[in-house]
């Protein structure tokens, strides 16, 4: 105990000369710990950016339900597969017969519907208006009337357009709960009736879909949006074929919600089988098309989230080790400018061990305060996006005890050799230096 109790003063007074050393020399200790306060700052911030955006992904998709499949032209599956970006393009549009020839000839499907403006090779955006209110750039999808049962959405107010508004080319539309706020909420006003604009086009609100789990904001999340009849969508932004950008072709895709009865596997098979057909593909031939998944989708996900984290680790690998170094300068700055003081210490009975501990602590304390420097700019780096932005972003505890525990590294790793310079000086050589 009495061991104890004096390593915990000899800790103490340290800690309390490190931060005196700090406040005399405050300009040197600014520029000292910078590097350190950057790799924190990058390692906090990115994780917070990618860990919401990774939760908010996650909780979309699995909304969508796991057993719905999504025939696209091409999306990350195929990257991640190694395809050819060009032999991608070359990929036909997907259509609203495509989606109606799945209906027709499939016996293991329950649900089909085409959405039109989603998927690759761009989303369709607009922004919304109402007496003067206006939203941020909203996704526009052309779908049919079981665009609400096929996505396991719930409504919030009006109704769903019908099969006859569709047939009819009617302008209505079903608004995102983000739409609803932005637009009526505020100045409590029902949507429902209201004539809204999208782009050029008016369109008579029907009804508003219920908030979706976890969209947190996201641009492209599920509540910024409005859904119209794929054939009004068709004379406002063209059809399937229409060519738009340098890819070419509307964006398209197709969402189909297998029987109770049948399993998924054997649902992508028949999908596939019917696909192949439609686009005249022969044996030797691979699909020109994507059947996506859930797993699939959170599988490429994975592999991007953990390459991201790989560079976030590196990039802040670098300006740590910048940091240390300035760290590394500055305490042999600081043991020579001590000698003096080393030799007294020493001379008065202070060993080796104690010695080393008392500028490994202060190394410590140096990077320590840049960690909580770092901490603290990162999670406010987090947070000023998310008000700027709405990107949704998360603040794990692990990320800061990350922070933390590389700071507090840097500091034993690039303070030992300063610390160990200092223990091993002479106690003569050191009180006669001048």
């Amino acid at each position: 105990m009495a061991l104890f109790e004096r390593y915990l003063g000899l800790f103490r007074e340290t800690a309390r000369m490190a931060f005196e050393t700090l406040r005399t020399n405050k300009m040197r200790s600014a520029l000292t710990v910078l590097g350190v306060v950057i790799g924190v700052t990058s390692i906090v911030g990115m994780t917070s950016l990618i860990r919401g955006f990774d939760t908010s992904l996650r909780d979309s998709i699995s909304a969508l339900g796991p057993r719905t499949i999504f025939v696209q032209r091409f999306g990350a599956v195929s990257f991640s597969a190694g395809a050819s970006f060009l032999d991608l393009i070359r990929r036909p549009s997907l259509t609203i017969e495509d989606g109606q020839a799945i209906e027709r000839n499939s016996t293991t499907i329950d649900l089909v519907d085409t959405w039109l403006g989603a998927g690759p090779p761009g989303p369709t955006f607009e922004r919304l208006f109402y007496a003067g209110e206006r939203t941020r750039p909203a996704a526009v999808m052309g779908t049919s009337d079981r665009f609400i049962d096929v996505n396991f959405a719930k409504m919030f107010a009006g109704r769903m357009f019908t099969e006859q508004e569709v047939e009819r080319r009617r302008r209505v539309a079903v608004i995102g709960f983000d739409v609803y706020e932005a637009l009526f909420a505020r100045r409590g006003i029902d949507p429902v009736g209201k004539r809204i604009r999208i782009g050029a086009v008016e369109y008579a609100v029907v009804g508003v879909m219920g908030k979706r789990p976890s969209a947190g904001g996201f641009a492209m999340g599920q509540d910024n949006m409005a859904v119209i009849p794929y054939t009004a969508f068709r004379k406002q932004f063209g059809n399937e074929r229409v060519r738009r950008g340098p890819f070419g072709g509307q964006a398209v895709m197709i969402a189909v919600v297998p029987r109770e009865d049948v399993s998924r596997d054997e649902a992508m098979r028949e999908v596939e089988t019917i696909m192949r057909i439609r686009h005249g593909l022969t044996l030797d031939k691979p699909n020109d098309f994507d059947l996506v998944t859930q797993d699939a989708v959170l599988k490429v996900w994975d592999q991007i989230s953990q390459a991201v984290l790989l560079a976030l680790v590196v990039i802040s690998s670098v300006a740590l080790m910048v940091g240390g170094i300035g760290v590394m300068a500055i305490m042999t700055i600081s043991v020579t400018e001590r000698t003096r003081e080393i030799g007294v210490r020493k001379a008065i009975g202070a060993r080796n061990v104690e010695i080393l501990t008392q500028f490994l602590i202060e190394a410590v304390v140096l990077t320590g305060v840049g960690g909580i420097i770092g901490v603290l700019a990162g999670s406010a780096i987090g947070l000023l996006v998310n008000l700027a932005s709405g990107f949704p972003v998360s603040l794990p505890w692990w990320s800061f005890a990350l922070g933390l525990g590389f700071s507090a590294f840097v500091g034993v790793f690039f303070g030992m050799l300063p610390a160990w310079r200092a223990s091993r000086m002479d106690p003569i050589d050191a009180l006669r230096y001048e």
